[in-house]
């Protein structure tokens, strides 16, 4: 397809992002997912106590020890999501925090409603947001919205889960933003001893 602008500064960019070795591409995606873990991380900001960077820079190297500890994390739940809207599979654990949320819910009247909204966004074939589940957990999900309870997702929320832990996790382990971010933990570590 030919542009019918002598100088389209469209085709041109294009052509330009088309001469780029593929490192050079990865490598600004990898700096774009870093940019975007740096704004959610609060504790990176000016004025922040060396004590409230110690404890983040611990936190942040207990991520890797199990999946339990980055959902634990506030911070890590906030770089794991960043990640996870780079591979666009963000919706696994928005659904994931809406169960934990809805499991909060003590009103009957709010269970239900909250419990069709969840099933609507993220669970029903064809839901703007669907999750990764099988049919036979899908239906078993539909059929306990009729008496909704606080464990109405149960399943769906555990094989989300699972499906992050196994997939998901350990590529966020090796990603260049979690990397560079155990690096700055572990320097900030050693530094410290070396100034005691």
């Amino acid at each position: 397809m030919s542009c019918w602008m002598p100088e389209c500064p469209a085709l041109s960019m294009c052509r330009g992002l088309a001469a780029l070795p593929i490192t050079c591409l990865e490598r600004a995606k990898d700096l774009k997912t870093r940019l975007g873990i740096l704004l959610h991380k609060p504790e990176l900001g000016h004025g922040i106590g060396t004590s409230r960077r110690r404890d983040s820079s611990r936190e942040v190297l207990e991520w890797r020890e199990s999946f339990d500890q980055l959902l634990k994390s506030k911070s890590g739940v906030t770089a794991f999501h960043t990640f996870l809207k780079t591979e666009f599979s963000e919706e696994n654990l928005d659904f994931w925090l809406a169960c934990e949320d809805f499991k909060k819910t003590r009103s009957k009247t709010k269970l239900a409603s909250k419990a069709n909204r969840i099933f609507e966004e993220f669970v029903q074939s064809e839901a703007p947001r669907e999750v990764n589940i099988d049919h036979e957990t899908r239906e078993i999900t539909r059929k306990n919205l009729s008496g909704a309870t606080s464990t109405c997702f149960n399943e769906a929320q555990a094989k989300t889960r699972t499906l992050m832990e196994k997939d998901s996790y350990p590529r966020f382990l090796k990603s260049a933003s979690y990397q560079d971010m155990t690096k700055q933990a572990t320097s900030r570590g050693t530094s410290k001893r070396s100034h005691t």
